[in-house]
Parts: C-alpha cells; sequence; structure tokens
C-alpha cells in the first residue's frame, strides 16, 4: 500500500559525501483487503516483525506483510524496537502479578528497548475431595442445673476472693459489741453509774464508820439503787436509738435473722452491765467491810452483795430493753421504766393514810424495785417482813424480764422495720 505522503528526495547513489548503498527496487505491492473489510483481532502471542522494505520497493512506501502462525521453535532474533506480549506462568505455581516494565538494554534475555507485558496464569483449581454426609450431634445428657446459685456459690458464676464463711450468732456479737462500745451515750452512763455506786458507797461508809450495823455490808443498798437511774437509760437506748436514726434498716439488712439481732443485743448489754455493777458493788462492799463496825457477812450474803446486785441491776437493764424494742421510742420507753421503779413507792406512800388500802400499799412495797435490793442486801424495809427474803427477788426480777423479752422476739419477727 502506497503511503499518500510525497516521496521524500532520497540521496542518489554515487553521490558525493554519502556512503550510503544504493537501495535495491521494493517488491510489488501485494492485494490487499478493501478499507472496509474487518481487521481480524490480534492473538496473544509475539507480534510479527516488520518487514524491512524490499529492496525494488520505493523509497517512503510502509508494507505489511501477513505471516503464518510460526511453529514452536527457538525465539527469533528481535530486532530493536519491536513490542512482545507474552504470557508468562508464575514461578511456584502461584499468581504473582508483576507491573509492566520496560527493559532497557541491560536486561538479561532481551534486547534494548523490548517492553514485557506479564499476564499472570489462572490458579489452578484444587481438586475436591468427596464429601461425606454431615453427622447428626451426639446427644448428650441434661445437666442438673444448680439449685440455688449464687454470687457466693465458689463453683457457679462469680467467684469472690474473700472467704466466704456461713454467718452465725458470734457475727452479731462482734457487730454488737462494736455498736454498744463506740457509742458516747454507753460511756457517759456506765461512767456516771460507777461513779454514783463507788462514790456514793464510799461516802456512805464513812459515815456509818464507828456505828454497828448487821451485816455491815448492807448499807451499800443506797449506792446501786442510785446507780439503776443510770442503767435503765442505756438499756433503751441500745435498740430504741437505732430505730430513731434509722440504722435498725441497715443491721436487718445486713442480719436478717431479726431474732439474733435481738439476740446479740440482749447478751452484749447484758454482760456489760453485769460486770461493770458487779465491779462496783464488790469494791463498794469491801470499803463498807473495812470501815463499817458489825457482824462479819457470811457467804451467802457476799455473793448477794456483789454477784446478786449485778445481776438484778443487769436484768433491770434488760427488761429495758426489752420495753425499748417493744415502743421503739427512746423518751416513752425511758418514762415507762422510771414509772416501773419508782411509781409503786409513790403509790404505796399515799395509801398508807388509808386503813382498807394498806395491804395493796404494803404489796407495793413488798415488790417493788427499791425494796427488793434492799432485801438481797438483808435490810428490807418496815413491814415488809413477811415478803420475799434471799434471792426470790432476783428470781422475780428475772421472770419479769423473760416474759418482756418473749414479747419483744414475738413482736420482731412480726413487725416492719
Amino acid at each position: 500500500m502506497t503511503s499518500p505522503q510525497q516521496p521524500q528526495p532520497q540521496p542518489q547513489p554515487g553521490a558525493p559525501g554519502t556512503g550510503a548503498q544504493p537501495m535495491p527496487p521494493s517488491a510489488p505491492e501485494p492485494a490487499t483487503p478493501p478499507p472496509s473489510a474487518p481487521v481480524p483481532a490480534p492473538t496473544a502471542g509475539p507480534m510479527p516483525p516488520v518487514s524491512p522494505p524490499a529492496p525494488d520497493a520505493e523509497p517512503g512506501t510502509m508494507l505489511l506483510q501477513a505471516q503464518a502462525q510460526p511453529q514452536p521453535q527457538p525465539a527469533p532474533v528481535k530486532e530493536a524496537g519491536t513490542m512482545m506480549l507474552q504470557a508468562q506462568p508464575p514461578a511456584g505455581g502461584h499468581p504473582e502479578p508483576r507491573p509492566l516494565a520496560a527493559h532497557g538494554p541491560g536486561a538479561q534475555g532481551k534486547e534494548g528497548g523490548t517492553m514485557m507485558l506479564t499476564v499472570p496464569a489462572p490458579p489452578q483449581a484444587q481438586p475436591q475431595l468427596p464429601q461425606q454426609p454431615p453427622q447428626a450431634p451426639a446427644p448428650q445428657p441434661p445437666q442438673q442445673q444448680p439449685v440455688g446459685a449464687n454470687w457466693q456459690a465458689g463453683n457457679v458464676g462469680y467467684v469472690s476472693p474473700i472467704p466466704v464463711r456461713p454467718t452465725h450468732l458470734g457475727h452479731a456479737l462482734a457487730a454488737e459489741w462494736t455498736k454498744i462500745r463506740s457509742v458516747r451515750s454507753t460511756i457517759w452512763t456506765l461512767g456516771v453509774m460507777v461513779v454514783l455506786i463507788v462514790g456514793i458507797g464510799l461516802l456512805t461508809a464513812t459515815a456509818m464508820s464507828g456505828h454497828t450495823v448487821s451485816p455491815r455490808i448492807g448499807f451499800g443498798f443506797f449506792s446501786v439503787m442510785l446507780g439503776t437511774l443510770c442503767i435503765i437509760p442505756l438499756g433503751v437506748l441500745v435498740i430504741s436509738s437505732e430505730y430513731g436514726t434509722g440504722l435498725i434498716r441497715t443491721t436487718m439488712t445486713v442480719c436478717p435473722s431479726r431474732a439474733r439481732v435481738l439476740a446479740a443485743k440482749s447478751i452484749v448489754f447484758f454482760l456489760l452491765a453485769f460486770v461493770i455493777t458487779t465491779l462496783a458493788t464488790t469494791v463498794v462492799s469491801l470499803a463498807m467491810a473495812g470501815m463499817v463496825g458489825g457482824r462479819e457477812p457470811t457467804i451467802s450474803e457476799w455473793l448477794r452483795c456483789t454477784v446478786g446486785a449485778g445481776l438484778y441491776v443487769s436484768m433491770l437493764g434488760l427488761l429495758a430493753m426489752a420495753v425499748g424494742s417493744l415502743l421503739r421510742h427512746s423518751a416513752g420507753a425511758i418514762s415507762a421504766m422510771f414509772g416501773v421503779v419508782l411509781l409503786p413507792m409513790l403509790l404505796a406512800v399515799f395509801m398508807l393514810g388509808a386503813s382498807s388500802l394498806q395491804w395493796l400499799a404494803k404489796g407495793l412495797i413488798t415488790y417493788s424495785v427499791p425494796n427488793s435490793l434492799a432485801t438481797l442486801y438483808g435490810i428490807p424495809f418496815l413491814g415488809t417482813d413477811g415478803g420475799p427474803e434471799g434471792w426470790t427477788p432476783l428470781w422475780i426480777l428475772t421472770g419479769v424480764a423473760a416474759v418482756a423479752l418473749a414479747a419483744a422476739f414475738a413482736v420482731q419477727e412480726r413487725r416492719d422495720v
């Protein structure tokens, strides 16, 4: 096919100053298809090289020559400026795409100016193993759920780093002891009680020195009688103060067993009051025995004036605590207890003037708290010689306190806080 361009002037052969050889004549032009004929799509493989113009071709003429599909043979020698598209399998059998690179003159096995386009081979399909039919899961025996599992259980759910121990009465006793020794009301009431018992007892012993009394430790009754006025408010405040401040809700939340809480309060308060009162009465009895003259007291009289007096005062405070648990009001419970202790004696004084009420006045005096304490010390009031003697007043007060405590336990379990 002849280019429409005008032929360029070529140097004439044999012209001076040129070393070019004469160009051979180009070959006759092959028949070319009309322009409208479709051009076949290029196939993969190396493109056929462009043949140099025939010797007899006219200057400026470009020929396109179709060549047959080359047979597998050694790669022909490539001329400079040839572009090759070659599919190369990746090394190792795995696809590894490579970018289009232009190889310069230093590339190995390639001539200068050759451009290679690498096409990754498709990955080989892995042979599929015959699928096995799905097997049904083996039936598992039903697991028994733990009954009553909670966070404290050692083998279920959350495991606490704190050792879990079952609660008992000892824990409640420790809590109540912490309460009763950490409040100021305990220090004040017990302190005033000790001062009254020991102070008044020593003053009485000093005043009675040189006199004869039978038994000579009997006048310690006056100091213990005043000491009971301090133990009653303390017994009420042990439980009623928690109702007043709302701390009883926290106490019942920590220890849901209300009977355990009330029992712990009773034990701690009773032991504390008994120890303090017994020590104070013992000091007074020793002072009376050394300063007052009279008959030497027996062992039973010593026990009644020390241990018996301590038990009586402590039981009176326990009765006050039971009344405080029933009423749940500090002022009301303290007023009720003072009425129980002092009112019978006051009523009896007004009834002595009426002859028809003397039997009632005598009964009130005989079973009153002051006369019961005097009976423990061996000096009952006048006109009550036929009443309880010895340890009997202590057993009577113990029975009354037991009834009041039983009522407090029953009401505590039934009534809301």
